[in-house]
């Protein structure tokens, strides 16, 4: 009997950097000429349906003017195609139009095409670099930092994936102007969950600046942009492979991404987010750990700006109940939940335990009364 021992130390720097402004497609592309995707002079641009025309197009245009070869991989918009059968799709596409190793993948559009696309950039010829241009509130919250990629499947969300950092991100806030007004309301829950955890500050921000926020004033975009990014930062330093910390950023994730999925995703993320907040915010405030006035405060912001805090009533709420148990955080089959603390903090169950074990009769009884 023989052993070969594989030596495989590694030291890798990630960082990249995440611009913030408006119409940055020709700052983009003088980045590339500025050697941001290295030697690469082909470029996969993908992007869904409602986005290809304002920004996919213009973002392929504005590649081939400057010299590279580029192709638009176009996908149906909505939840429901971050789905491995469409990253199949999107794969099969750029390989018959000659992709291989020497690409780079530009993802345009919110946060299921930086999901999708990451994802496949990170298994595309074993990995080919990408950049995110977020066109939406809820992909400058929620897919600016981080690195996390994934599919949803009938089961569960976000479960098959991989973190896969992009070359850079550029966060183009004048392109919040042309979402339907449902889109800006649903992009901003993320941005409440950041201020719940971490920022008491952006919260307070929210609550007195709401109106200029949904109608796109530039000054209070950049603000809450900039703190969502300092938000998710100081998580994502300290844990970018999710061991621990990071499970906080799934605060209010736990119902809200089921009850995403059991409403066949009628209801927008930031939506189902914002009950599963809201389910957060009454749970803990049963146990504690916020008083009964910082859960009135929560569910009020939510309210204000125009999330939904009530589960729908053509919701099965038992097959709601059943579907907590796909959660990521799940562990030996029991039900885990991160807490905030008051407003602008979290809970800690022990050393570096930010999630703890919650009775699934606790949970039903919220989500009966909800």
């Amino acid at each position: 009997m023989s052993r070969f021992h594989v030596e495989l130390k590694k030291v890798v720097d990630d960082s990249y950097d995440v611009q913030i402004g408006n119409d940055l497609i020709d700052v983009m592309v003088e980045d590339i000429k500025q050697g941001l995707a290295g030697s690469r002079k082909k470029f996969a641009v993908i992007t869904d349906s409602n986005v290809e025309p304002l920004y996919g197009e213009p973002v392929l245009q504005a590649i081939k003017k400057a010299g590279y070869q580029g192709d638009l991989f176009v996908f149906p918009a909505g939840e429901k195609s971050k789905v491995r059968k469409t990253k199949e799709m999107l794969e099969d596409a750029m390989l018959a139009k000659g992709y291989r190793r020497d690409c780079c993948v530009i993802a345009v559009g919110g946060g299921v095409v930086t999901d999708l696309a990451g994802f496949l950039a990170g298994t595309f010829g074993r990995g080919v670099p990408f950049i995110n241009f977020a066109t939406t509130l809820l992909a400058a919250a929620d897919a600016s930092i981080g690195g996390k990629t994934a599919v949803d499947t009938d089961l569960a969300t976000n479960l098959i994936g991989l973190i896969y950092q992009p070359l850079k991100v550029y966060v183009d806030i004048g392109a919040w102007k042309t979402l339907p007004q449902r889109h800006l309301v649903n992009g901003l829950a993320e941005t409440v969950k950041h201020a719940c955890l971490a920022d008491r500050e952006l919260f307070a921000y929210l609550e007195s600046h709401k109106e200029e926020i949904l109608a796109c004033n530039p000054e209070a975009c950049s603000f809450i942009s900039e703190r969502n990014c300092a938000v998710k930062y100081e998580v994502v330093m300290k844990d970018e492979k999710e061991k621990n910390l990071r499970e906080i950023l799934n605060l209010g994730h736990t119902v809200g991404r089921a009850i995403e999925t059991v409403s066949e995703y009628k209801l927008l993320h930031g939506e189902a987010l914002s009950i599963g907040m809201t389910a957060q915010v009454k749970l803990g405030c049963q146990c504690g750990y916020l008083t009964e006035a910082e859960c009135d405060r929560v569910i009020a912001l939510q309210k204000d700006i125009g999330l939904p805090v009530e589960i729908p009533s053509y919701i099965d709420r038992e097959a709601l109940v059943k579907k907590l148990y796909t959660d990521k955080k799940v562990r030996d089959g029991k039900l885990r939940f991160v807490f905030q603390k008051g407003i602008g903090d979290v809970m800690t169950f022990g050393d570096e335990v930010y999630a703890r074990p919650v009775a699934e009769d606790e949970i039903r009884d919220v989500l009966m009364n909800m």
